[in-house]
């Protein structure tokens, strides 16, 4: 009985408001009719005797019509219409039992009550909302916070912070946006300033302790822009979901998360023809080699949203292949999967992916990657990347698959090192493949990705996590960046452009030293570089350059349709003679041959291979 109590007391007490609220609207309607003046006996008698009728009638409408379905301090425009809808309903009743009883009461009286009774309904409810929202917020004892963004995500942000307790760790304080129109103007009460360069004042004038950006959509430059300004006064920082992961679904507004490196070193997201790459994924059947790996399984995910008929995934890692089928599965249940634990080495099992799922397009991913790795690895590294790439290239062809996509790297780019040597040993492969049958082969060069396997960001990360200092190779190594999801869309957008035989080059923007991704990092981890964290530098390791290049100076880079990829010319070679390499690739590997063998041979094929010493 105690719990019954507890759950409908507040409904109880919103229904007692009402009833009083009743009286004083209709009595208040009288009082008006005569000029605020006294009401003649006769009227205010009519009017007591036609009171309790009035409010049987007005309470079962509201309680019918779901008056009480709204929560007072969250009142909004659905609850004010809701309000004018029983009113309405109540006042039209009311009005056919006139007709019975034995008076007249004047006409005006009528539309007069109306309108109080839905002023002080609604009054009563926005009173509250104020109460709790604004006078009652003068005492919170969170975070003193300030919010950079006041749009759409800042508003939604502020009505979580208000109706959820567990968001009461915020005081927002104040608001900051690049739009001049909304100087002085408020949001949710709270005060907007215009200029994003004013935030070093800010903090100090209202005693920031943390910055969320509520922007889900921000340049780059303005993530860029607010950390920095957050290092200097030393406050923490937070911010919203992307727009990527809102639409996703996964997570909502009020998932506050910290600033990472993704946020700071990735560019503007692009526009994209999603018209376009749907046309081509959608009702296709589609293969994707290295689906485990990290651009791999992004693509799997980006290419499972636009509806392929068949979705295969081809992976020689169990987890990883694992990992992305459960995640799919689950995702999609709907969706026609298939999961393949294959080598792309192994050329009898390729050609049977081939011949029983007959793809359309087959994006190939599969490459070992791991440079200092792979620097004494010259026989696994040549097997998986340029006969794998061999295998599956010629089974596609074999099998007249309409589209055929490498993924490459800028480490293929006058190669220093085993890696980037049999990368673009399968460039000169896939390029000569095109024009031999109905396939196109197609080509899509890149650098660096944030946070994919071997690359720097996770072991920043675990050092940081481990107490350890960072070790960066030399203070002036530069590479080129850019986000998974950026790289994968921008892989399926050169998929749609390609025609035939094309090398695509991804617009990475401009180089990063990783020295700056290291101090950026320290700073994100909540860490001081020199007291908590140090930066040691250890030298280049086997097969690394201190910068990394996207193309080479013959290729002549051309304009596409698309403003970040260019086309790279390419020149074709005789195909006798790639055969002939692959041949002795393949003997080498039975024999089992020693290092020098293999890069002597890779030295043939790739002539700008720098790193082999005669």
């Amino acid at each position: 009985m105690k719990k019954f109590f507890i759950v409908f007391r507040p409904r109880l007490i919103t229904v007692f408001v009402d009833l009083l609220v009743i009286p004083i609207s209709w009595y208040g309607a009288y009082w008006l009719r005569f000029n605020l003046g006294l009401i003649p006996p006769g009227e205010l008698s009519h009017a007591a005797y036609l009171l309790p009728f009035l409010m049987v009638i007005q309470v079962l409408v509201f309680w019918f019509f779901g008056l009480y379905r709204g929560i007072w301090k969250f009142a909004s425009l659905p609850d004010f219409i809701r309000i004018l809808k029983v009113v309405s309903i109540g006042v039209a009743i009311s009005l056919v039992g006139l007709f019975f009883v034995p008076f007249s009461i004047p006409r005006s009286i009528m539309p007069i009550y109306a309108w109080l009774l839905v002023s002080f309904l609604g009054g009563t409810r926005l009173l509250y909302r104020w109460f709790k929202n604004y006078y009652h917020g003068n005492f919170k004892t969170g975070k003193r916070t300030l919010l950079v963004g006041a749009g759409q995500a800042a508003d939604l942000l502020l009505r979580e912070f208000a109706k959820s307790s567990g968001l009461n760790a915020y005081n927002v304080v104040v608001i900051v946006d690049d739009d001049p129109a909304k100087n002085g103007c408020e949001l949710q009460g709270i005060r907007v300033i215009s200029g994003l360069g004013n935030i070093s004042e800010l903090i100090d004038k209202y005693d920031i302790e943390l910055v969320i950006i509520a922007m889900p959509s921000a340049k780059t430059e303005i993530v860029r822009k607010v950390v920095d300004c957050c290092k200097e006064a030393n406050v923490e920082s937070r911010t919203v979901p992307s727009l990527n992961d809102l639409v996703g679904g996964n997570i909502t507004i009020n998932t506050l998360r910290e600033v990472s490196v993704e946020d700071l070193l990735g560019r503007d997201t692009v526009s994209l023809d999603w018209q376009g790459i749907a046309k081509i994924i959608n009702g296709k059947k589609i293969v994707v080699s290295g689906g485990g790996g990290s651009i791999g399984s992004e693509l799997c995910r980006q290419i499972a949203y636009l509806a392929p008929a068949m979705l295969v995934i081809v992976d020689n890692s169990e987890f990883n292949l694992y990992t992305i089928d459960k995640e799919l599965r689950e995702r999609l249940p709907e969706m026609h999967l298939v999961s393949c634990l294959t080598d792309v080495f192994d050329d009898v099992a390729i050609q049977n992916i081939m011949k029983q799922y007959k793809p359309d397009i087959v994006f190939h991913a599969a490459a070992y990657k791991h440079v200092p790795l792979l620097e004494h690895q010259a026989r696994s590294a040549i097997r998986n990347n340029i006969l794998g790439t061999y295998n599956i290239a010629k089974a596609s062809a074999d099998n007249n698959v309409a589209t055929f996509v490498l993924i490459s790297t800028d480490k293929a780019v006058n190669p220093a090192n085993i890696m980037g040597a049999t990368k673009r040993a399968a460039e000169i492969i896939c390029q000569n493949f095109n024009g031999r049958g109905p396939t196109h082969f197609v080509t899509v060069r890149f650098g660096n990705v944030l946070g994919s396997a071997g690359s720097v960001i996770p072991l920043f990360r675990a050092q940081l996590a481990a107490g350890k200092d960072i070790t960066v190779t030399h203070p002036e190594v530069t590479r080129y960046f850019m986000t998974i999801p950026e790289a994968t869309q921008l892989i399926l957008q050169a998929t749609v452009l390609g025609k035939s035989g094309e090398i695509f080059v991804l617009d990475m923007g401009e180089p990063i030293k990783i020295k700056d991704l290291a101090e950026q990092m320290i700073y994100l981890s909540g860490k001081k570089l020199g007291e908590d964290v140090k930066i040691t530098y250890v030298g280049l390791r086997p097969g690394e350059k201190l910068y990394e290049e996207l193309f080479y100076g013959s290729e002549e880079l051309l304009p596409t349709a698309h403003i970040k990829i260019k086309q790279a010319r390419y020149q074709l070679l005789d195909w006798q003679e790639i055969a002939r390499y692959i041949e002795q690739f393949e003997q080498m590997c039975i024999a089992n041959e020693g290092e020098d063998g293999f890069k002597a041979l890779l030295f043939k094929m790739v002539p700008e291979y720098k790193s082999f010493i005669g």
